[in-house]
């Protein structure tokens, strides 16, 4: 298995450790989560980065990469509602789009065809992945607060942070997540006439 595939695969029990860590008591708990999800995020870059550069671009990775990110933000956006960082329909609108696009390229692989990621759809990743680094450092300031790591003076206009940045932040990545989705099911529409 080459590099890329590796951080594939490593993106998969990334977001193991970051589910626990968000669904979990323990302290430090989102920092942990924060971290993990970074990291997460971190190899999503690397690994297309890395097999597109060393010419490592494989039929495992254009299937699994975007699977990996799939499980990776679906997993984040279902933590965020218990939080109520996002409404529990935000969540289904992204999963639902997430679950389509699979299906098509599952339709796909089934005629022998293999249906890449496009750069739009990255940038839709990269922007869901922004927004929940955003609402996962804002925890992780609260969580600090609380544990007397820094001043309750810093956290003065957390309110304001968490309503008006997350929701510019949530719309701009359910724009992209639904813009995205059309269109990509637009330009496979033969493929799908085809059933």
């Amino acid at each position: 298995m080459n590099l890329p595939n590796q951080l594939t695969v490593a993106r998969f029990f990334l977001t193991i450790i970051f589910v626990a860590a968000l669904s979990s008591e323990w302290a430090w708990h989102f920092t942990v989560g924060l971290v993990t999800f970074v990291a997460a995020g971190i190899t999503d870059y690397l690994d297309g980065e890395i097999a597109r550069r060393r010419n490592l671009v494989s039929d495992f990775g254009k299937l699994m990469d975007p699977l990996a990110d799939k499980i990776m933000i679906a997993a984040a956006f279902i933590c965020l509602v218990p939080l109520h960082a996002i409404p529990a329909w935000a969540a289904i609108v992204v999963i639902s789009r997430e679950f389509l696009i699979t299906g098509l390229r599952l339709l796909a692989a089934g005629k022998g065809i293999v249906l890449a990621s496009e750069r739009l759809g990255k940038h839709k990743t990269a922007w869901q992945i922004v927004m929940v680094i955003y609402f996962l450092l804002l925890l992780v300031l609260k969580e600090w607060e609380l544990a007397g790591r820094i001043p309750a003076t810093l956290l003065t206009p957390f309110p304001q942070a968490w309503i008006y940045g997350g929701h510019a932040l949530l719309y701009l990545a359910l724009g992209l997540t639904l813009y995205s989705g059309v269109r990509y099911l637009w330009k496979h529409r033969a493929l799908i006439a085809s059933v």
